[in-house]
């Protein structure tokens, strides 16, 4: 598919999905979250991928929303508004859920949406000038759509604050509270070395595992939550990555799956 406002690439087991609107800070409307959705669904049913890099063109990752879309919303009724917040829900959900790591590259500004996309990546690299705003509420707005995600990387209290004062903070202040793992001084370096280790591991395990996440988080340890990773255990032990994992290890050797990211 030609994309308008996005690029779509996919070489030696990375998909690279890039934000192309630097004339407006990468700021998304309706056609650019279409877009997003259809790239990240074929990146999901891409047996050759393994990895998915988010990363944006031009100074800033992304202004959140347009402001010419915005206008457009005002000018819609409820129903409107509801199938149109309900694109941005998906588009969120088809991120976070994603059955490949991901890793979201921020450089300079990320506002509104563009924390929620940075939330719902597995794997947050920033810039340390970079910056973030859950700006909403400057103009009569909320966080509604991507608060859930944003709240689990942050924290209740944290939301709280930022979310409530519209406050711009660090991409510092952004790794204490959990958004951003990492600050880098460039990022192609620190990119290979994480691709590395994903190419290295088993994808069908790597897939696996972030599925157990999802299904844990935020269970009680009981019965039912134990029975779940007993089950998960068992089927990727005779799976045929389980299988030959388990093999390798055994016979001092490299895991048919490692690919080397050059």
């Amino acid at each position: 598919m030609n994309y308008q406002y996005i690029t779509l690439e996919t070489s030696n087991g990375v998909a690279t999905l890039t934000l192309n609107r630097p004339e407006v800070h990468n700021a998304f409307d309706d056609v650019m979250i279409g877009e997003l959705i259809d790239a990240l669904t074929q990146v999901d049913q891409d047996n050759e991928a393994r990895v998915l890099v988010l990363r944006s063109n031009g100074r800033n990752f992304s202004a959140g929303a347009d402001l010419g879309w915005m206008r457009s919303m005002a000018d819609k009724n409820y129903d409107e508004n509801i199938a149109d917040a309900s694109e941005l829900a998906r588009l969120m959900a088809t991120l976070d859920e994603l059955s490949k790591p991901t890793i979201a590259l921020v450089q300079g500004a990320a506002f509104g949406g563009a924390v929620g996309l940075a939330a719902c990546s597995d794997i947050v690299l920033a810039e340390e000038r970079s910056s973030f705003c859950l700006s909403e509420v400057k103009i009569g707005l909320i966080p509604a759509v991507i608060s859930p995600y944003v709240m689990r990387a942050i924290g209740t209290r944290q939301s709280r604050r930022y979310m409530l004062t519209a406050e711009r903070f660090s991409a510092a202040q952004a790794q204490q509270m959990g958004l951003v793992h990492d600050i880098v001084d460039d990022f192609d370096s620190a990119l290979d070395d994480l691709l590395a280790t994903f190419l290295a591991n088993s994808p069908a395990a790597v897939s696996a595992c972030k599925q157990l996440i999802a299904d844990i988080d935020q269970q009680p340890i009981a019965a039912e939550s134990q029975r779940l990773t007993i089950e998960r255990i068992a089927e990727i032990r005779v799976s045929a990555e389980g299988q030959e994992g388990l093999t390798a290890f055994l016979e001092k050797r490299s895991p048919n799956w490692k690919k080397d990211p050059q």
